[in-house]
């Protein structure tokens, strides 16, 4: 289901990005790294730079985090004792804008919460050698656009819609998680998620908005990356996964699941073919984790929702090993902010909220 494409569409760290920041002053390492930082994250640790270029700590270094911020391309920024290490958030537009990305949103300030996923989300590509990563909406939609032997809908792709009419804009990918696509002679395809709740609401929707293109890639992956503070929390991620995959929908349920939906959103709804399955009733059997996930997708993509989770396709493919789950424990502690990720979450709602009403 998977064919070949040309290395530049595998890759967004592209020799041309790199060279149009070489072009800038930068040495080929300083401008590989950087595109690394401008495409996955924005923000990088001293300890990241230092690992990327094997530089070790001393003038080199400091030369090039001076240059970084005296040329204001990147502002310090010291979330607690200064001996614990500071984080550099570039936002200088025209770096982005080299690599063709100029309102990227890495550049926009963020909370400390968000920052440091996104530091552990830097870690996780540097950590796997063995994929090249694509991170931009544009650079996975262009990719898995030309790798996969059929054309998809727009609504195949993970998406989120704001707005209607002409007057909408939809965003794929819209989690932002870098996706690892295989060098010769792997084959398969890793999707990163970074877990940052016990509860794996979040990722329960994750695994729903992925599942019809997971259905079209020969072998894949989904690698939940697990700071130390939630390692206890991977049952209920893998329950989480049992339920969306290896649990496809019968069609009594899909029809039971979409009255009762109706019901609940309010709509005037004829009564239900069983005449046993009142809303006190559907409640109590629909009250599951896994089916208010559902409800949330199914407010998107109405009956979509509901007829992409009952093909048993993801289960046949987790069960021959073509699919699988994977959980890492994430090896750094991230300075004193790892009680901090997940609260980023609000912020990112805040943010769609801006853009929707700016596109109205």
């Amino acid at each position: 289901m998977i064919r070949s494409v040309s290395h530049e569409l595998q890759d967004s760290i592209r020799p041309g990005r790199v060279q149009k920041l070489m072009e800038l002053g930068f040495p080929l390492r300083q401008a590989q790294f950087l595109t690394h930082v401008l495409v996955f994250s924005g923000v990088f640790l001293e300890r990241q730079y230092r690992g990327f270029t094997g530089v070790a700590h001393g003038q080199r270094t400091h030369d090039f985090l001076t240059k970084l911020v005296s040329r204001s391309y990147a502002t310090p920024i010291t979330p607690g004792a200064l001996h614990r290490g500071k984080i550099f958030h570039v936002q200088y537009k025209p770096l982005y804008a080299a690599i063709g990305e100029p309102d990227n949103r890495h550049r926009r300030p963020a909370s400390l919460g968000r920052v440091v996923e996104r530091l552990m989300l830097l870690d996780a590509v540097f950590a796997d050698t063995r994929h090249t990563w694509l991170g931009t909406e544009q650079d996975k939609l262009t990719y898995f656009r030309a790798a996969i032997d059929t054309t998809l809908s727009a609504d195949d792709y993970p998406h989120l819609t704001y707005g209607h009419g002409a007057d909408g804009t939809t965003r794929f990918f819209p989690e932002k998680l870098p996706i690892g696509v295989p060098r010769y002679p792997y084959r398969r395809h890793v999707f990163l998620y970074l877990a940052t709740r016990e509860v794996p609401m979040d990722f329960r929707i994750f695994l729903l908005r992925h599942a019809d293109l997971l259905k079209w890639v020969t072998e894949w992956t989904i690698r939940v990356l697990l700071p130390r503070r939630l390692k206890k929390a991977a049952a209920l991620y893998r329950y989480a996964v049992r339920d969306a995959f290896l649990t496809p929908l019968t069609p009594r349920e899909v029809e039971e699941l979409d009255w009762y939906f109706r019901a609940r959103r309010g709509e005037l709804v004829y009564p239900s073919r069983d005449r046993d399955l009142d809303i006190t009733t559907a409640a109590k059997r629909f009250g599951a984790a896994r089916f208010e996930a559902l409800y949330r997708e199914w407010l998107r993509r109405d009956w979509r929702a509901l007829w992409a989770m009952q093909s048993p396709t993801l289960r046949d493919q987790l069960q021959r090993g073509e699919g699988r789950v994977e959980f890492v424990e994430l090896p750094h502690q991230y300075l004193q902010l790892t009680p901090l990720i997940g609260t980023a979450l609000g912020i990112e709602k805040g943010e769609e909220a801006v853009d929707n009403l700016a596109t109205a």
